[in-house]
């Protein structure tokens, strides 16, 4: 097993070239292949999960292995179901217990030819694909929105287009909007035509280079380190990254400035990319409470940063944590404890934190349970103890590559530990 100690310095100065959007370049490639996939996207992320889809796109074997990649899973099932050719699509042994049946059934109802290979509403998949119908589908609202995307990004390729009816709450509804504004990019005509309802004509794609912006996930590792760094002429500048962006995590710059966390763009009129600077104000809420139902993403990020700077906090919204890479819910309660904090969680859905506290056990090192993550949200709390060890560092390449890389660059001292025969 790697081990990672990661120093904090005493201050921060310093400009981080952040990572493509993962959520941006996984659309897009599906989009780029369903438009005939003549432009590839330009500024792709060169994290794990694109990669496969780049990997898979560009050869499409017999047997494509998106390896731990969610987001890959379900958007090339429902590529695969529309694009001719037999295909068997598998993963990890985390993926094949990751399920996928509510997108399958939705898939089938429009005619798809697809079998378990496995155990049913798991993957594997083997998939034939070809020319579907189309029609009128409902879809319950709060499952993944990956479900919903993957089924609203074929849409155009359908014959009669696709009515998509979400039936009760809606979740994620961030990256179902960022879904529709990219197919729009692209020439699709997909709109809310209801409060719960989404219609896609069938009009197909159109090509055209497309440029991807950085991703708002990556950033908010940086905005914890702000919120931590006890220095008030820090200072980070952020690459890339556009003020109205259609990323749902890009409420992180407003959730860090109840943290003391200020965010200022060089343009307020550009609608480009560019570069953001973010500033510690020394103003905190006493107690943050807040829903992440559209931002799931982001709750590690905030649990690790809200106990380090002693605000108690109540989060909701995070039922899709028990279903990501690994249970983020009970992984963020073991590993919190190795810190010195007592989380209780509620309903599978909720993160409460009322300040108590037990011992630390920081000398195991945070175990990463094979989710980026982990490992990305635990590291900043190097600047709350001067020093965390993470365990299997690596799993960072999934979303964020050069993240410890960047660390470096930033000042922190990044030391490989021993490595242990598991």
């Amino acid at each position: 097993m790697t081990k990672y100690r990661i120093t904090a310095p005493k201050t921060l100065n310093a400009t981080v070239a952040l990572p493509a959007s993962k959520s941006i370049s996984n659309r897009a490639l599906i989009i780029y292949a369903l438009s005939g996939g003549q432009v590839l996207p330009q500024n792709l992320s060169d994290c794990d999960d694109t990669e496969v889809i780049i990997e898979a796109l560009r050869n499409m074997p017999d047997v494509i292995n998106i390896k731990a990649a969610g987001t890959a899973m379900r958007f090339m099932t429902a590529f695969l179901s529309v694009t001719e050719g037999t295909h068997t699509i598998t993963g990890t042994e985390r993926m094949k217990h990751r399920p996928i049946g509510i997108l399958v059934d939705a898939l089938r109802s429009l005619g798809a030819d697809i079998t378990y290979t496995g155990e049913k509403d798991f993957p594997p998949l083997r998939i034939t694909g070809k020319k579907l119908e189309g029609g009128t589908l409902e879809i319950a609202g709060n499952v993944s929105s990956q479900y919903i995307s993957a089924l609203l990004m074929i849409g155009p390729a359908l014959e009669k287009g696709l009515e998509l009816r979400l039936m009760g709450d809606i979740i994620s509804r961030p990256y179902i909007d960022l879904t529709l504004w990219m197919m729009g990019e692209f020439g699709a005509d997909a709109e809310w035509t209801s409060s719960d309802t989404i219609t896609v004509k069938p009009k197909p794609y159109e090509q055209h280079d497309y440029f991807i912006e950085s991703d708002w996930s990556g950033a908010s590792y940086w905005y914890e380190m702000m919120a931590l760094i006890n220095d008030p002429d820090a200072e980070l500048r952020l690459t890339g990254l556009k003020d109205g962006s259609k990323q749902g995590d890009s409420v992180v710059r407003y959730i860090f400035s109840l943290l003391g966390v200020k965010t200022t763009f060089q343009s307020k009129k550009s609608t480009k990319p560019q570069t953001v600077t973010i500033k510690t104000n020394g103003r905190c809420l006493p107690k943050l409470e807040y829903d992440f139902i559209n931002s799931p993403d982001l709750a590690q990020t905030f649990v690790v940063a809200c106990a380090a700077k002693g605000v108690p906090f109540h989060f909701k919204g995070l039922s899709t944590l028990k279903i990501k890479e690994t249970d983020r819910i009970e992984a963020l309660k073991k590993e919190m404890r190795k810190l010195g904090y007592v989380i209780e969680s509620r309903d599978d859905s909720e993160l409460i934190w009322n300040g108590e506290t037990c011992e630390p056990a920081m000398e195991q090192g945070i175990d990463t349970y094979e989710d980026h993550r982990m490992a990305l949200a635990f590291a900043p709390y190097a600047l709350k103890a001067g020093s965390i060890i993470i365990n299997n560092p690596q799993v960072v390449t999934k979303s964020y590559p050069s993240f410890w890389t960047s660390l470096a660059e930033a000042g922190f001292d990044v030391e490989e530990g021993e490595k242990v025969r598991e």
